[in-house]
């Protein structure tokens, strides 16, 4: 059923105070903050900043996705991993106010759970189903286990993953009150009803039999090469054309494609997929630095977004730092996945398209010029215009620009990641792996969930 219309007055830009804190609990004060050793570190409820969206009818609400839960990078007994700092925390998504007050409220949250009605969890999927080899650590360092009763071994006692576990990254809100959702992992695309549950997916896993939109009798999947992904880099944004047929999502970075030599290209890949007639394009997409990423995208009209690049630096401690709004437009850009067979143009069954036996993601990683050998092969990228300059038009000082709500006056809400208030610590002999998430290089100001407000350049002052 269709949400009905409700008619909000709009909150204007003007009477907003850029960078309003959205309101928080505290998961977890146990933990030693190691750039104080003496204060405890305050692992936070929030986490809100992965993605956002626009409710389909309320113009002053949104909706913020977590990711996976408060974790950080460790090195234990079983190898390199993730320490889960609350390890049955579930992903969710937050519904949240924009209030004539200038006050963030939360409305509710809601869990994502899989198709029983269970809760999820952040760990790792099994390595068939878009695991990356990633050992998972619970709070005292020990390696999550199927048997958490004995200790690790890798026949008898191996490690524990979700098969339903999930890195949520990329948020649609449909106007039926459900929800898609990617991760960066898999990558997965996973529809959930409102209250949460999982009704369908799209992976590009054939054998996995929870890939059930439908089409002629066959299910969709993603293009094979999308397994190439790296490994906390797959499908970092996620939007649905208002029309509400095609899904459109962006991969974060360059994939491994079809190893790490792919991995520093300026190059990565949007993926379209029309819901009803289970048509899916790829088109390119041309970093402006092979270290930048994309975090956020969100729909204009059927073939023109607007898209995250920046470049995960922390202002207030690099004046070089980039945070970028591109609008883009896929109508004059190059569905690589119809180009033809020639003597030197191979579509690969695993690899996707290859140009004299190398990915697109080796041409570029080999030589950045090799844009211009795409481009007299005709095979052009996305347009992209510059939309906003965010640290030139409003004070900015977080590492993670990932949420992007565009209102319905044409204007943009940005929400950062703040990772539940945490993060690895930098500090060596520290006692603890964690610290308190600054924002500053004094370690005086602690990064938060924050909203701010911009109007893209072509829509006015």
């Amino acid at each position: 059923m269709t949400i009905q219309n409700i008619n909000t007055e709009i909150i204007q830009i003007k009477d907003f105070i850029q960078g309003t804190a959205l309101p928080y609990t505290v998961l977890d004060d146990t933990h030693i903050n190691a750039a104080y050793p003496e204060r405890k570190l305050e692992v936070r409820g929030g986490g809100f900043g992965s993605d956002a969206a626009a409710h389909p009818t309320n113009a002053n609400q949104f909706y913020v996705l977590t990711d996976r839960g408060p974790n950080a990078d460790f090195e234990g007994s079983a190898g390199k991993g993730k320490q889960f700092l609350v390890p049955d925390y579930t992903p969710r998504i937050g519904l949240f106010e924009l209030q004539a007050t200038g006050q963030i409220i939360k409305i509710k949250e809601i869990l994502l759970k899989d198709a029983n009605g269970n809760p999820i969890s952040g760990l790792p999927n099994p390595q068939a189903l878009g695991g990356t080899n990633e050992v998972p650590y619970d709070v005292d360092g020990q390696p999550m286990t199927m048997n958490p009763n004995l200790p690790f071994d890798a026949v008898t006692n191996p490690i524990k993953n979700d098969i339903n576990g999930l890195d949520p990254e990329g948020l649609a809100a449909l106007t039926d009150g459900s929800f898609w959702i990617s991760d960066e992992y898999g990558p997965h695309l996973v529809h959930y009803n409102a209250q949460g549950v999982e009704i369908e997916r799209i992976n590009a896993f054939a054998s996995d039999q929870r890939n059930n939109v439908m089409v002629n009798g066959q299910p969709i999947l993603l293009p094979a090469e999308f397994t190439k992904r790296r490994a906390n880099r797959g499908m970092e944004a996620l939007t649905i054309t208002p029309d509400q047929s095609t899904l459109v999502g962006i991969m974060e970075s360059s994939m491994d494609n079809p190893d790490q030599s792919g991995r520093v290209a300026s190059l990565t890949r949007i993926v379209t997929i029309n819901l009803y007639s289970g048509q899916i394009a790829q088109y390119l997409y041309r970093l402006d630095h092979a270290h930048h990423v994309t975090s956020g995208i969100v729909a204009i009209n059927n073939h023109e977004f607007y898209l995250i690049e920046h470049d995960r630096k922390f202002p207030l401690q690099d004046k070089s730092a980039q945070k970028l709004i591109y609008k883009i437009d896929l109508s004059q850009a190059t569905d690589i996945e119809n180009i033809l067979n020639t003597d030197n143009i191979k579509q690969d069954h695993v690899l996707g398209l290859t140009i004299n036996g190398q990915t697109l993601e080796q041409l570029i990683a080999a030589d950045e010029k090799n844009w211009q050998l795409l481009k007299e092969l005709a095979i052009k990228p996305v347009k992209k215009t510059l939309a906003v300059d965010v640290l030139a038009t409003v004070e900015y000082p977080h590492d993670k620009l990932e949420g992007l709500w565009l209102r319905q006056d044409g204007s943009l809400g940005l929400l950062n990641d703040d990772d539940f208030a945490m993060t690895d610590s930098m500090i060596a002999n520290a006692k603890s792996t964690i610290e308190q998430k600054y924002l500053d290089s004094e370690k005086t100001i602690e990064d938060a969930n924050r909203l701010y407000m911009v109007m893209p350049s072509e829509c006015g002052d």
